[in-house]
């Protein structure tokens, strides 16, 4: 009975942390810094064999990387102040913050030269050699960072820094981005290098972890252009079942193809972190998000330098905020996304209207009430639910659900939460659909890299929380009460945006992603996990 109620009540959760996506390029002003931009966040109970008493967060950044993106490639901006920050007793504001900052840095103090005609000349690439692990000779450039660990407000608190547990160094290094294969000396080199960039770390005043900076492939899989061309497909199962082939489903729906996912060649940049949970403080549930913040003054250096090509100054600004995936895209009116990047939790309810009257379902009955109609045969004057205000929505956007994933007492705040006694879901036995097909260790209760938000993301904003959901004992068919079938006339259909995800894709350990895609050769296949 307890796995049943556990169960009914994080599928109301759902209802609102799972109408979005992923958050690349989601506001104005935040696409003209793409350093800073957030694109994906996720917190989940460590599914690493033998790692189950931690918990792993990873923030990307730097959205959709072209691999083959030199000779520059994608460093971390040096300005700015990349965080994690955890609420561990429901105020919607950070208990703890794990900030990370970069340098870069000259190999020897200069960069590499080569002798022309008996003149020593600098280069003119990032990488001039081989690379492999412990062998960084021919870089002209790397990036180095520290952590620190903030306890109390994260701008006024104390802070510690987090030590390489080998050495106590404070220093570590981020491997150099994927060039191609001929720079790591073949096919398939790639990954040894850069596990040579996971630390074991020593966080002070509890059992540590483990830390990476690094390129990464795009986990996040989405039909991208043709989700903002209109949504330029049916976005119903066309086969009676995912990848069955038969087109037994809904007539002119998309069929599921690895070939939609357009981001399968682009990178990002990941901040992992792996804690144990006696870092994280004492209560089971806790809150985080991911933060980017620059100073407040910017002034260009007319003469450039690679040490100084700016001067900045001022109160670190922030410009970017990511939590469950894309609430500002999809959820945070136009005029008011850069305001979000720049707010925290404990402002949110300024933007509650968002929530209450969510504007995406209407969008979809404008693009498909019609075509909905012509092929069922019916007469719906609206397929998007009607029950407004949407206050179920409202207590799981704001609150999290008592007993599992929200503070006893907790204020109102958007974050992504998750309950730390469930235990993890190993990942061949990981369901896509999260907590929605019975996997407590899922979406919302965190979020892993192999949870489908988008197909979720599309059932649930179309109204299957109306409905009867298979949740009951052994699957049996049960409702939650939010609200009525009627309320919502698609609520059963099985939305999907065609572009399949599963735990399967990913690693089976920290950090998880998979190694990212190389610049060359342009045939190389796509990275395949472990």
């Amino acid at each position: 009975m307890r796995t049943l109620q556990i169960t009914l009540l994080m599928i109301s959760w759902i209802a609102t942390n799972s109408i979005h996506a992923s958050s690349h390029r989601e506001a104005p002003f935040i696409a003209s810094l793409p350093q800073v931009d957030a694109t994906d966040f996720y917190m989940f109970s460590s599914y690493e064999p033998s790692r189950e008493d931690y918990v792993t967060f990873i923030a990307n950044y730097i959205p959709i990387q072209a691999a083959y993106g030199g000779p520059n490639y994608f460093p971390l901006d040096t300005e700015a102040v990349y965080e994690i920050l955890i609420d561990n007793d429901g105020d919607v504001v950070e208990d703890i913050s794990f900030q990370f900052r970069f340098d870069n840095v000259l190999p020897a103090g200069s960069v590499p030269s080569l002798d022309i005609g008996g003149v020593p000349v600098t280069s003119v690439l990032r990488n001039i050699g081989g690379i492999a692990p412990g062998s960084e000779d021919g870089l002209a450039h790397v990036q180095t960072y520290s952590i620190d660990m903030v306890e109390g407000e994260r701008r006024s608190g104390s802070s510690s820094p987090v030590l390489n547990a080998a050495n106590g160094d404070s220093v570590f290094r981020k491997p150099f981005d994927y060039s191609g294969t001929k720079t790591f000396g073949g096919p398939g080199n790639y990954g040894a290098y850069a596990d040579s960039f996971i630390y074991e770390v020593d966080v002070p005043g509890c059992s540590g972890g483990r830390a990476f900076v690094g390129q990464r492939n795009e986990a996040f899989k989405l039909s991208l252009g043709e989700v903002f061309d209109l949504v330029n497909f049916v976005p119903v199962e066309g086969d009676s079942a995912p990848g069955a082939g038969d087109g037994g489903g809904f007539p002119g729906g998309v069929t599921q193809d690895e070939a939609r996912n357009i981001l399968a060649q682009n990178n990002v940049t990941s901040i992992a972190l792996e804690l144990h949970k006696d870092c994280l403080g004492e209560s089971d549930v806790i809150g985080a998000w991911t933060t980017a913040s620059l100073p407040q003054a910017r002034i260009l250096n007319p003469q450039q330098t690679f040490e100084r090509p700016q001067v900045t100054g001022g109160a670190l600004t922030q410009v970017s905020r990511l939590s469950s995936p894309l609430v500002n895209e999809l959820v945070i009116g136009y005029d008011q996304k850069d305001r979000f990047n720049g707010s925290s939790p404990e402002g949110d309810p300024q933007f509650l209207t968002f929530v209450t009257n969510p504007v995406l379902p209407a969008i979809l009955d404008i693009l498909f009430r019609d075509a909905v109609n012509a092929t069922l045969g019916t007469d719906f004057d609206n397929i998007a639910p009607t029950n407004f205000p949407r206050n179920d929505l409202v207590a799981a956007f704001l609150t999290g659900i008592p007993g599992v994933n929200a503070f006893a007492g907790g204020a109102p705040g958007e974050m992504l939460r998750i309950n730390t006694t469930i235990a993890a879901t190993p990942r061949a036995d990981q369901q896509t659909l999260g907590v929605a097909a019975g996997d407590l260790a899922g979406f919302p209760n965190g979020r892993r890299p192999g949870d489908d938000v988008v197909d979720i993301a599309l059932r649930v904003v179309m109204g299957a929380l109306c409905h009867d959901l298979p949740i009951g004992a052994d699957g049996a068919p049960a409702n939650l009460g939010l609200c009525e079938p009627e309320d919502a006339p698609l609520g059963t259909a099985a939305f999907t945006d065609g572009a399949p995800l599963s735990a399967m894709d990913l690693d089976n350990e920290f950090p998880y992603l998979l190694t990212p895609y190389p610049g060359s050769p342009v045939d190389a296949p796509l990275p395949q996990p472990q």
